[in-house]
């Protein structure tokens, strides 16, 4: 029995620390990103890459914001970002409902042709985007942007979002139009509340995904105020990178706080939402 428990308490030593080692290895880069963000050109010159800032410089930053279209990018980026998830979030929770609650001919013919998006390659729609978007006027816009990630995630939210709504008790959705609600009211006030962990899963991982977004960006659009947070972060660093760290990894830490700060506060939700998709699959 003492050797059994001393085994034990060796192998859950040893898996700590090798859960350390991989903490370890993804942190440190974010971290050296940040702290390198605070050193001065003269720290940069003298002192090896690895060393600690010997202050907190703030000089880069400033340098970033005044002069770069950096603050123009995070813009255009958010817009993006806001409209692809609403979007994204009232479309596939609209066409999971109805999959997934109502009953009509033709439901598993619509469901795996859905979901035959999820099978496309991105890169096969490029050219024909391209021509489409070009006869159209619709390069150098953000429906450029908004369009194809819409249509790219679609069906896997929607996909996701049946997973949930699959648990949800027909009684409970048969009480609602027994007392007179209409199909968008049940699904506005009974199923979407419901779905809370789904929504958020969905916005998280989709919004990380929308945020470091390039090929869409590189793409379709070549004017320099319309560019999102990649392909204006590629020039940037293009430019600056070899004559200025400082400021490139300033430029750095802003665009990926973002996806931080989203996913360290909707933490807690998104792991609620994953555990009950999987134990209820």
């Amino acid at each position: 029995m003492k050797a059994k428990k001393a085994v034990n308490r060796v192998l859950k030593t040893i898996f700590m620390i090798v859960l350390l080692m991989i903490l370890i290895i993804q942190v440190y880069p974010l971290f050296w990103i940040f702290t390198s963000s605070f050193k001065t050109t003269g720290e940069w010159t003298a002192n090896p890459p690895y060393t600690l800032p010997e202050g907190f410089y703030l000089g880069n930053y400033v340098k970033v914001i005044q002069q770069s279209n950096l603050p123009r990018y995070l813009l255009n980026s958010f817009i993006v970002a806001f409209f692809t998830l609403l979007f994204i979030v009232v479309l596939s929770s609209l066409c999971a409902f109805v999959m997934e609650k109502m009953q009509f001919r033709g439901k598993k013919i619509a469901f795996y042709y859905i979901l035959m998006g999820m099978m496309v390659p991105i890169f096969i729609a490029l050219i024909p985007m391209f021509q489409i978007y070009n006869m159209v006027g619709l390069r150098n816009t953000y429906l450029a942007l908004i369009f194809p990630q819409v249509g790219f995630n679609l069906a896997i939210a929607m996909y996701l979002y049946m997973g949930f709504m699959r648990y949800i008790p027909f009684s409970l959705l048969e009480s609602a139009y027994l007392d007179g609600a209409s199909s968008f009211t049940v699904y506005r006030k009974i199923v979407m509340p419901m779905s809370l962990n789904a929504t958020i899963t969905i916005l998280t991982f989709t919004f990380i995904g929308i945020w470091n977004e390039f090929t869409f960006s590189k793409t379709f659009i070549s004017n320099a105020m319309m560019k999102t947070v990649p392909v204006g972060l590629s020039d940037f660093v293009a430019a600056y990178g070899t004559r200025d760290w400082g400021a490139t990894f300033a430029s750095i830490s802003i665009s990926i706080l973002p996806t931080l700060i989203i996913y360290f506060v909707l933490n807690d939700r998104v792991i609620e939402g994953m555990a009950a998709g999987a134990v209820k699959a």
